[in-house]
């Protein structure tokens, strides 16, 4: 990065579960509050936290998700019965609710107002069928090359 340069944060979301929904959120209002220029980018299932039909239904998944069994103290083969995701999908939202963090669609409707650029995958967005209306507002499509331009100079995360 050159000197005198803004620092940059881009962020490459590719996982649209509920608990996998934060992280990226979360380290761009970090950086949003620091002063850090932030580009996010949404692609494949990461496209979920920015699609309004789906950004506030978001769930865990309770299968092949070894991490949340000892959290939740869920033991792994209960995670594949019908209604688990659910409920753990419930904890998760009331554990969040008593951090004070805001709902996924509001979180992300913050992020834009606070000047984070929010890019959907135009790819993903073919393959899934999406549209830019589909998208919160101020969200942009973008194909993966030119998130590479606006990305330039930036630390890199891939969540």
């Amino acid at each position: 990065m050159a000197e005198g340069s803004p620092r940059k944060l881009a962020i490459i979301a590719s996982k649209g579960s509920l608990d996998m929904a934060y992280p990226p959120l979360i380290l761009a209002n970090a950086a949003r509050m620091s002063g850090i220029e932030v580009e996010l980018f949404f692609t494949f299932w990461g496209l979920d936290i920015i699609t309004k039909k789906k950004m506030n239904n978001l769930n865990v998944a309770t299968v092949g998700n070894p991490s949340m069994h000892p959290s939740f103290h869920i033991p792994t083969w209960l995670g594949g019965l019908p209604g688990m995701s659910a409920m753990a999908s419930s904890m998760m939202r009331q554990e969040i609710d008593k951090l004070d963090f805001p709902p996924v669609g509001e979180f992300v409707e913050m992020l834009v107002d606070a000047g984070a650029n929010v890019y959907g995958c135009k790819m993903s967005m073919d393959m899934m069928k999406l549209t830019k209306e589909d998208l919160v507002d101020g969200a942009e499509v973008l194909g993966a090359m030119e998130f590479m331009e606006k990305s330039e100079g930036a630390q890199l995360l891939f969540i």
